[in-house]
C-alpha cells in the first residue's frame, strides 16, 4: 500500500495540470447527482396522488401528469451533464496518460545507452503502450464512477435522513460492510496485477525478439524451441491473468449481495413505518416510501461501483508503478552549465590514460593513449573483442571513460555539449539502421535542409543513385521498419549518403562496406578516399587490405594499443600485426 501512495502522488502531479477541468467535472457530477436525486421525490408525489385511487377517491391527472413531465425533464438535464462530464473526464484521462507517455519517451532519449543496452526494448515498449492503456482505462474509469459515487452517496445520504432517520440509520450501519469486503480483496489483487503486467512485459519482449530475429530461428531450425518458450510464457501469463481476474471479479458480487441485504432491509422497516408508524411515531407514506427504497438503492450503487473502481485502480497502479519506474531512471550524466560548443572542428583528437569496462568486475580498456593530428586516417584493427568498437562509443560519448579523459580539439569531451560533438562526426556502422519513411527522409536525417540536387549528388558518391531510381517512387519510396524489403547492401549504401550529404569534420566508419560486393566496395572506398581528404578519420576493419594506405593503424589486444605505425613499418616488425595480415592472405 505503501507504493501505491507513492504512485498516486506522482498521479496526483500530472492531474493537477487539468485542475480546471476537474473542478468543472466535480460541478457537473453534483449538478447530474442533485438531478438524479429530484426524480424519485418527484415520483413519490405522483404515487401518493395514485394511491386514493384505489380506495375510491378521485385522481387529480392534470397534477400526475406535469410531475411527470418534471421527471421527464429532470432525466433529461441529467442525461444532458453525465455526458458532458464524461467528456471532460475523458479529455482529463488521456491528456494525463499522454503526458506520461511523454515524459516515459523523453526520458528514454535522455538515459544512457548503458541502460537500454541491459534492458529489454520489448519490456520498455510494452511499459509505454500497453501500461499507459490500462492505465488510461483505470484512470477513466475512476473519473467517470468516483467522483460521482462519492457526491450521490453524499446526497441521498441527506435525501433519506430527511425523510426518516431511524430507516436512514439502518442502510449507514449496514452499507460499510461492502466497503470492507472490497478493501479485503483490492489489497490482495494488487501484486497479483503486478505480476500480470510484469509477464505481459516478457511476453511482448519476446515477441519482438522472435520477429526479429526470424531468419536465424528458422536457420538454426529452433521454431519448435521458440515456439515451447512462447507457450511457456503464455501459459504463466494466462494462470496470472486468471488469478487476477477470479479474485478482482469477487468483488462485485460481494459486494451486490450486501447492498441487496441493506435493500431488503430498508423496505421491511419502511414498511413497518407505513404500516404501523415505525420507530418513534415517523409514519411516512407509500409515495415516500418508494422514494427512500429508491434512494436506498442510489445510496448503495455507488459502493458498489467503487468496489469494482478500486479493483480497477490496482491494476491501473501496477501499470502505472512501472512506467514511473522507466521515467524515474536516472539520466545520462547532465552537461556542465558552462559546456563548450564545438565549432570550426579540425579533427584533432587526444586521449590520454583512458580506462573502461562495462562490468567493473571485468577489465576491457587500460591506460588508452593515442594522439591523432587533423586530417589523419586512423585505423583500428584487432581480434573479435579487443575493444575497437567499445573505443568508437567512448569516443561519441555513447559512454563515459572511467579512467583518464579523451579531448575533442583540445576539450574534454565531458565538457563539452553532446550535440556538437556527435555533430562533428559521422557515422558508418556494420549494423545498418533506417527509420519508417520514405528513402529521402533517410538520407536527410542529418540535413534536413538538403536540396533535392544535395542528396542526388550524395547518393551518386556512395554508388545508391541506381537501385534508388529503379525503386517504384525513387527517392520518395516509402520503407519499413530497418529498411523493409531493401538488401543489407542497400540499406548499407543508404547509410553511407547520410554520410556523403552531411560532409561531417570526422568520419568513423566501422566495417561500413561488411554488406557490399567487392565491385561496389572499390567504387565507395574510392569515393571514402576523396570523402576523407582533409577529415579526420577512424575505419574499423577486419578485412585487413581496406586500411593499407591508413596514416596510423592502431593494433588492439585486451583494450590496450600493443602496436601503432603504417602498414609498411607494421609488416617490417613481423609482430602482431604482420600475423593477422599474414594469416589473411596465406593460400
Amino acid at each position: 500500500m505503501k507504493q501505491n501512495k507513492g504512485t498516486l502522488r506522482k498521479i496526483l502531479r500530472y492531474i493537477k495540470r487539468y485542475i480546471g477541468l476537474m473542478l468543472l467535472s466535480m460541478l457537473l457530477a453534483a449538478l447530474s447527482v442533485a438531478g438524479s436525486l429530484v426524480i424519485p421525490m418527484i415520483i413519490g408525489k405522483a404515487i401518493d396522488l395514485l394511491v386514493p385511487a384505489f380506495s375510491g377517491g378521485g385522481l387529480d391527472l392534470g397534477t400526475v401528469a406535469l410531475y411527470l413531465i418534471q421527471a421527464g425533464a429532470a432525466a433529461g438535464i441529467t442525461a444532458l451533464l453525465q455526458w458532458l462530464m464524461g467528456v471532460i473526464n475523458n479529455r482529463v484521462a488521456f491528456n494525463t496518460v499522454r503526458d506520461i507517455r511523454n515524459d516515459a519517451f523523453r526520458r528514454i532519449e535522455e538515459l544512457p545507452l548503458s541502460y537500454l543496452d541491459k534492458q529489454s526494448a520489448g519490456d520498455i515498449v510494452s511499459r509505454v503502450i500497453s501500461d499507459a492503456d490500462t492505465f488510461a482505462d483505470g484512470l477513466l474509469l475512476g473519473f467517470s464512477q468516483l467522483f460521482t459515487g462519492v457526491v450521490t452517496i453524499l446526497g441521498t445520504l441527506v435525501f433519506m435522513l430527511l425523510l426518516d432517520p431511524w430507516i436512514t440509520l439502518v442502510v449507514v450501519v449496514l452499507t460499510p460492510v461492502s466497503l470492507l469486503v472490497a478493501r479485503f480483496i483490492s489489497t490482495r489483487t494488487y501484486s497479483m496485477f503486478k505480476v500480470r503486467s510484469e509477464t505481459l512485459g516478457e511476453q511482448t519482449a519476446y515477441i519482438d525478439e522472435m520477429i526479429g530475429g526470424a531468419k536465424v530461428v528458422k536457420a538454426f531450425r529452433r521454431e519448435e524451441k521458440a515456439y515451447e518458450k512462447f507457450a511457456e510464457i503464455n501459459e504463466r501469463l494466462e494462470k496470472c491473468s486468471l488469478r487476477a481476474t477470479f479474485y478482482s471479479s469477487l468483488t462485485n458480487p460481494c459486494t451486490r449481495f450486501v447492498n441487496a441485504l441493506v435493500y431488503a432491509a430498508a423496505a421491511l422497516f419502511g414498511a413497518i413505518a407505513v404500516i404501523d408508524g415505525g420507530f418513534m411515531g415517523s409514519a411516512i407514506t407509500i409515495g415516500e416510501l418508494s422514494c427512500f427504497l429508491s434512494y436506498a438503492n442510489q445510496y448503495t450503487k455507488p459502493f458498489n461501483e467503487i468496489s469494482g473502481v478500486v479493483t480497477e485502480l490496482q491494476n491501473a497502479f501496477a501499470c502505472a508503478a512501472r512506467l514511473f519506474e522507466l521515467i524515474g531512471q536516472s539520466p545520462q550524466a547532465p552537461e556542465p552549465e558552462n559546456a563548450a560548443v564545438l565549432t570550426d572542428v579540425k579533427g584533432s583528437v587526444r586521449a590520454e590514460n583512458v580506462s573502461f569496462s562495462y562490468d567493473p568486475d571485468r577489465k576491457l580498456i587500460e591506460n588508452f593513449n593515442i594522439d591523432i593530428k587533423p586530417g589523419q586516417r586512423v585505423a583500428i584493427v584487432g581480434p573479435t573483442g579487443c575493444g575497437k568498437t567499445t573505443f568508437i562509443n567512448l569516443l561519441m560519448r555513447f559512454y563515459d571513460v572511467t579512467g583518464g579523459a579523451i579531448y575533442a580539439e583540445g576539450h574534454d569531451i565531458r565538457e563539452v555539449t553532446r550535440r556538437s560533438l556527435r555533430g562533428s562526426y559521422g557515422m558508418v556502422l556494420q549494423e545498418t539502421r533506417l527509420m519508417t519513411g520514405t528513402i529521402r527522409e533517410n538520407i536527410t536525417m542529418g540535413k534536413p535542409d538538403a536540396s533535392d540536387e544535395e542528396v542526388i549528388a550524395a547518393a551518386k558518391a556512395s554508388h545508391a543513385h541506381s537501385f534508388i531510381k529503379r525503386l517504384p517512387q525513387g527517392y520518395d519510396t516509402p520503407i519499413g521498419e530497418d529498411g523493409g524489403s531493401l538488401s543489407q547492401g542497400q540499406k548499407q549504401l543508404l547509410c553511407i549518403t547520410r554520410i556523403m550529404l552531411c560532409l561531417p569534420p570526422m568520419l568513423i566508419l566501422d566495417e561500413a562496406t561488411s554488406s557490399i560486393d567487392t565491385r561496389t566496395e572499390l567504387k565507395i572506398q574510392d569515393a571514402f578516399a576523396k570523402l576523407m581528404q582533409g577529415r579526420t578519420s577512424f575505419i574499423v576493419a577486419h578485412r585487413l587490405s581496406t586500411i593499407r594506405d591508413a596514416d596510423v593503424i592502431l593494433v588492439m589486444n585486451n583494450g590496450s594499443i600493443i602496436e601503432q605505425g603504417t602498414h609498411a613499418e607494421l609488416l617490417q616488425r613481423a609482430g602482431f600485426y604482420a600475423q593477422l595480415y599474414n594469416s589473411q592472405f596465406e593460400s
